[in-house]
């Protein structure tokens, strides 16, 4: 990738549940970021400061498409971002109800059911309220510190007809305000970056994003692509019928699918063109 791309390319080993929880994570690429971003680390490592990069994966996504809001809103940064790519991105918490959570819910390699307990270890939390986080419980019309941020991932005006098919909206007019009491991350931005208002989206850099069609994170990422347009971001969302959550990876021997190849040979042609 790096002998493709003609780039240097630094992988920044943030540290992990259960050693550390959220915002541990994000503290972590915030910090290394900024010192390699500093000129003189640029030009010891060679680095085109015109062009500079941040991607990440699944939940490598979450912290890329974090980390650029984060230093979009930097104003002492002297070198800012070209571009950013994010695959298949996990980008909110609040619901697990959205067409992708509902077509999605038992397939392999990410079924619903581990994407919740995924964040609920993200945060330290209590696997009681994994049921209850299903149903959108956590997210009820009566859970007052939600209510604000529910337009910012209304699937039904953020998706196309063609993703929301025949898919009905899960809101419970009641629920369990414990839940957000108790886990208050699951509202934090830096943690789930399609929440974020539209003022922090605005002069975000020019974003890739990869969508898998067999996934349940699929309208996550699409969302997130809607909410980056309305802001004046200028963005590619390329989505694959066929993939699924983590095909990226099996693009190499002695996992050589098509669908690695494929969605791999397209993040790379996009960055070969916009970085």
């Amino acid at each position: 990738l790096a002998e493709e791309l003609n780039a240097v390319i630094v992988s920044i080993e943030y540290r992990l549940v259960p050693k550390v929880y959220f915002p541990e994570q994000i503290h972590d690429v915030v910090r290394a970021t900024k010192y390699f971003l500093q000129p003189e680390v640029l030009h010891k490592y060679s680095v085109d400061p015109g062009r500079i990069g941040i991607s990440g994966d699944s939940a490598g996504g979450n912290l890329a498409a974090a980390l650029s809001q984060q230093l979009n809103q930097d104003t002492n940064l002297k070198n800012k971002v070209k571009v950013q790519a994010l695959i298949y991105p996990v980008l909110q918490a609040l619901d697990f109800n959205t067409p992708s959570y509902q077509q999605n819910a038992n397939t392999p390699i990410l079924p619903r059911y581990v994407m919740v307990k995924y964040w609920v270890d993200y945060f330290k939390g209590n696997y009681d309220f994994v049921q209850e986080m299903i149903v959108n419980n956590h997210t009820s019309l009566d859970v007052e510190e939600a209510a604000a941020l529910r337009a910012h991932l209304n699937w039904t005006t953020l998706l196309p007809a063609s993703i929301k098919k025949n898919y009905k909206p899960v809101v419970q007019t009641t629920g369990n305000a414990r839940i957000i009491q108790k886990i208050p991350q699951l509202l934090d931005v830096r943690s789930a970056p399609l929440i974020a208002d539209q003022e922090v989206l605005r002069g975000l850099p020019k974003t890739y994003i990869l969508t898998c069609e067999h996934d349940v994170v699929r309208d996550d990422g699409i969302m997130y692509a809607k909410r980056l347009e309305k802001a004046g971001v200028e963005v590619t969302l390329d989505h694959f019928e066929s993939c699924f959550h983590g095909c990226v990876i099996f693009a190499s021997w002695p996992t050589y699918f098509s669908v690695g190849i494929q969605t791999q040979n397209s993040y790379i042609k996009w960055l070969n063109q916009n970085l």
